[in-house]
């Protein structure tokens, strides 16, 4: 079982604002990180239109989606 460390009364504040920083951004690199899938997926596509861009564009395609789907999760 885990133990929590209680914090004292006076670091509190301190403690609350290092809490709504690390949350922000968190927040952000989620959001970046599914921007930038799928800034991946769509570049993924446009090299796939060729036959010889396909070896490189599928697994682009698929890495933005995996990039999407751990952002949301």
């Amino acid at each position: 079982m885990s133990e929590q460390k209680r914090t004292p009364w006076i670091l509190w504040p301190f403690v609350a604002i290092w809490r709504l920083v690390t949350g922000i951004l968190a927040l952000t690199g989620r959001l970046i990180a599914a921007v930038l899938g799928l800034v991946f997926m769509i570049v993924g596509i446009a090299i796939s239109l060729t036959v010889i861009g396909a070896v490189i564009g599928v697994p682009l395609i698929i890495f933005g989606f995996m990039l999407m789907l751990r952002s949301i999760y």
